[in-house]
């Protein structure tokens, strides 16, 4: 008998120099000002601050510690504003070629700093190496476009009476906060931020450092929304509110926003939605497929939701099931050879083992009342450390026919969860596609132009394209969001500068507001 060949693969090992550890003597070495040897430091008043009672924190890539957020009392917070306050008062009257001349330097700063940056994007909120570092470039590619460009967008116009405050998510540490931090000091506010929840917080502690350097007016600091949201919602100082999250948060601070008659750009969730109807370009669709997969789908723009004619369900999944049976998964910095680049993956983990936890929960409760798995992943066939704690992980899953009582049916699963939904006629896909009571981007692919032109209005997302998919867009792109999925002033190009100065009086800004709304 001919003996029995096996294969087997080769044994990972963390790729040398990227540990946890190593990313944090950089840290150390590069800012001692806002580091210190077992936590990180907010900043306020122009200083660095040890206020603030670190909780423990871990990495979601295999579980070990990382550095936890060092949170504020509201009082402290309130402090914080104030000091900002004070700065803002001064920066606003800063001539505008010393400010373009000191977020220019900042943005040099960045670029020294890339691959750090992006390291502890990796470690702290699980991106893979090529995402973490487009994270990056993003915002420092971003940014560079306004400081090109600010002139015509601020003629006329004033900064804000008071700082900016941001609160967003942990998914874009760099492109959509720091970017956004650094857009406003340009137009000549100050500007606060609070480090995400979930992570983040080594990654915008060294950017806001390198910020604070070049005098860039910015106030960074942790603590709970509940115990902060006083100072950094309703506080008077503050002069517009930058918000990027789910609804049920966004939801009160739209109420407190509104109360006070406060600026405000809140981005909220929503169902983004694919349209399949009279189509046939299927090998384009198993192409975007992996894409649409890009961080495991924790992003704002993430398809999660798939609404498929009914009788177009085979080539579909034909289309659909290859491609997606091609994603990989695993630890983002594990590799065969120490000279071996990161590897290419489709995303690691999720933010958390508890969100991975909840991601199965929903998913096996879906399945229960009804609906049918069309693939499940293992997380045998991912690419792991031998012995790491893997809590975090989730191979994507795709399920047929959500029921109406599962959170699958109605909310994006910020996760590698797709639902795919069978309609018959015109009307039934739009009421799918719709199902979330708006969205920021939408597409609808269709071999008839007409039918695109026809349906695509109707669809309540801020972007809807023609088979592809649609982001959030880079410098002069504009965005927003319609039904809940935004409120306040939209952004993007010089939207995102009118939203954070003053024009002249009784000025309407483009965006979804409680007594109007007004597109661009």
């Amino acid at each position: 008998m001919a003996p029995t060949l096996t294969t087997s693969r080769p044994t990972l090992m963390l790729k040398p120099g990227t540990a946890w550890s190593d990313a944090w003597q950089r840290c150390l070495a590069v800012a001692p000002e806002a580091f210190r040897d077992d936590r990180v430091l907010n900043l306020f008043g122009a200083a660095w601050q040890t206020d603030g009672r670190a909780l423990p924190a871990t990495t979601p890539v295999d579980g070990s510690p990382i550095a936890g957020a060092p949170r504020l009392d509201r009082a402290t917070a309130q402090q914080a504003v104030r000091a900002s306050l004070d700065q803002h008062r001064a920066w606003r009257h800063v001539p505008l070629e010393e400010r373009r001349a000191r977020v220019a330097a900042t943005l040099d700063a960045l670029t020294e700093h890339r691959e750090l940056l992006s390291l502890l994007l990796v470690w702290e909120i699980g991106k893979p190496w090529r995402l973490a570092q487009a994270d990056v470039d993003r915002a420092i590619d971003g940014v560079r476009w306004y400081v090109d460009g600010i002139e015509p967008m601020v003629d006329g116009r004033s900064p804000l009476d008071g700082p900016v405050s941001n609160i967003a998510s942990w998914n874009y540490p760099m492109s959509v906060l720091v970017h956004a931090m650094l857009v406003q000091a340009l137009a000549g506010n100050a500007v606060i931020a609070k480090t995400p929840t979930d992570g983040g917080v080594a990654c915008l502690t060294l950017a806001c450092a390198l910020a604070a350097r070049e005098g860039i007016p910015v106030t960074l600091v942790s603590g709970s929304g509940g115990e902060l949201s006083e100072a950094l919602v309703r506080a008077p100082e503050i002069g517009c509110v930058s918000f990027v999250g789910g609804r049920d948060t966004g939801a009160a601070v739209a109420t407190a926003v509104a109360d006070l008659g406060k600026r405000h750009v809140l981005e909220q969730e929503g169902l983004n939605t694919w349209g399949i109807w009279n189509f046939s370009d299927w090998d384009a669709l198993t192409a975007v497929i992996p894409k649409l997969f890009d961080y495991g789908k924790q992003r704002c723009t993430a398809y999660p939701r798939f609404v498929v004619q009914r009788a177009l369900f085979d080539e579909f999944l034909a289309a659909y099931l290859p491609a997606v049976r091609r994603i990989k998964v695993g630890h983002p910095l594990a590799v065969g050879h120490p000279d071996d680049l990161p590897p290419e993956l489709d995303f690691g983990p999720v933010i958390n083992a508890a969100k991975a936890k909840e991601l199965h929960d929903q998913v096996s409760e879906a399945i229960d009342r009804g609906a049918v798995p069309l693939h499940r992943g293992a997380l045998s066939d991912a690419r792991f450390l031998p012995g790491q704690d893997t809590s975090a992980y989730v191979q994507p899953v795709t399920l047929l026919g959500p029921p109406r009582s599962s959170p699958l049916h109605h909310a994006e699963p910020f996760g590698p969860v797709d639902t795919i939904v069978l309609v018959d006629t015109e009307a039934e896909l739009l009421a799918a596609m719709n199902a979330s009571n708006g969205a920021l981007v939408a597409t609808l692919s269709t071999d008839d132009r007409a039918a695109y032109d026809r349906l695509a209005p109707q669809i309540r997302a801020f972007k809807v394209g023609h088979g592809k998919p649609r982001s959030r867009g880079d410098r002069d792109e504009l965005f927003g969001g319609f039904g809940a999925s935004w409120r306040g002033a939209f952004v993007g190009g010089e939207l995102l500068v009118r939203a954070v100065t003053q024009g002249q009086a009784g000025e309407r800004l483009p965006g979804n507001f409680p007594d109007y709304q007004l597109m661009p």
